[in-house]
Order: C-alpha cells, then structure tokens, then sequence
C-alpha cells in the first residue's frame, strides 16, 4: 500500500486456506514469542552487583530521541533502525494474534507484514513538537480504544470463520488490518517521532 503518510502499513491477505489447527490454538501457540516481544518491549532485567542493583529497560527509543532532536536536530539512524525493526517484529506478533496470517511469527522476516517508515530529516522536524506530540494525539488515543474493542470482537467472528472455512472474511480482515494501521500511524508520530505531519483519521 502507498499512501502519501511517510507510515506505510498492510498484511497481504492469505489466498490459500489458513490452518484451522494452528487457528484454534493460537492463543497457547503464541505463547513462546510473545514473552520475547515482551522482553523486548516491556520487561525490566534486572541484575545484581557489590555495586547496587542496575536496571535496564528496552524497548522503543523515546526519551532519548526527544532529547536529541529538541536540543541536538538529530535523529541517530541506529536508533530509527532499532525502532522500526522493534515496530516490524511487534506487527508480526500482532497479525498472528489477529489471524491474519498463520505463519509463526520471524523475528527478522518480514513475511507478510508490511511496515515502511521514512527517515526523518531532523533538521526539518520541528525541534520542540516532539515534547507535546503525544499529548496531541490524545483525541486517536480515545478512537483507538474503540476501534480496538471492535477489532476484538472482528478477530473473535473470524475466529469461528476460519475453523469452519479455513478463509479469514475479507470485510473483516481489512477492517482489522485498518486498526493496526491507525495505531502504527499515531505511534510513529507520537513516540518514534519519525513525522511531523498529524495522523489522520482513517483506517485505509
């Protein structure tokens, strides 16, 4: 998918018969990747020395990043790269939960998961939108917690659909695959601040 947004999302929609075995367990399937999304993402290592107690977090590069374009105009490309290939993994996950493919998810395959981000020019970023962006994306924040409770309930039906068919409902697909959309869209602005330009509201 092309768009004029410098976020560029799809999941190509399976034409073969997905697997109703891998469908109806996926749940406990998924189990193993997600605990290394998590400790990728959200888990705190925590280790101990005759120093003290050293914590590390990982996950999206945020604070940093602010810093350095509100005081330096830089966006390190090492830094946009660990994001983006941190988002593309995390989508991958994300599309297996969904049923959107039932490939087990790559950690570096990009497989039918699709994301592009364009490399941000700092200097032409402005140096100081980053402090408030996630603030003004509160009014997407607010859609998205509908939208996702919707795409719940879409993937539950699809669910039902693939067991008995063995085909994931197109209307339904591109509607969950829209959300994802939306969310890579509001995430990349608010927090990998790879855009200046607001996110619009639509799933296409």
């Amino acid at each position: 998918m092309v768009t004029t947004y410098p976020v560029q999302f799809d999941v190509d929609f399976p034409t073969r018969p997905l697997n109703r075995v891998s469908t109806a367990f996926r749940i406990f399937a998924a189990i193993p990747i997600v605990i290394v999304l998590s400790a990728l993402t959200s888990a705190l290592m925590q280790g101990n020395d005759h120093m003290g107690d050293i914590t590390l977090a990982t996950g999206i590069l945020f604070a940093p990043l602010v810093l350095m374009i509100v005081f330096r105009q830089k966006y390190p490309r090492w830094w946009f790269d660990w994001n983006l290939n941190l988002l593309r993994f995390s989508n991958r996950v994300t599309a297996y939960l969904a049923l959107l493919d039932d490939r087990y998810p790559s950690t570096d395959e990009e497989q039918a998961v699709h994301l592009d981000l364009a490399y941000p020019d700092a200097r032409q970023l402005n140096r100081y939108l980053p402090l408030i962006k996630w603030f003004l994306a509160i009014p997407h924040y607010v859609v998205l917690f509908f939208l996702a409770i919707a795409a719940v309930g879409a993937v539950v039906i699809a669910w039902f659909a693939i067991l008995f068919t063995g085909t994931y409902p197109r209307a339904l697909f591109h509607f969950v695959v829209g959300v994802i959309r939306w969310n890579n869209r509001v995430a990349s602005y608010a927090f990998l601040l790879v855009t200046d330009k607001y996110p619009p509201f639509r799933l296409n």
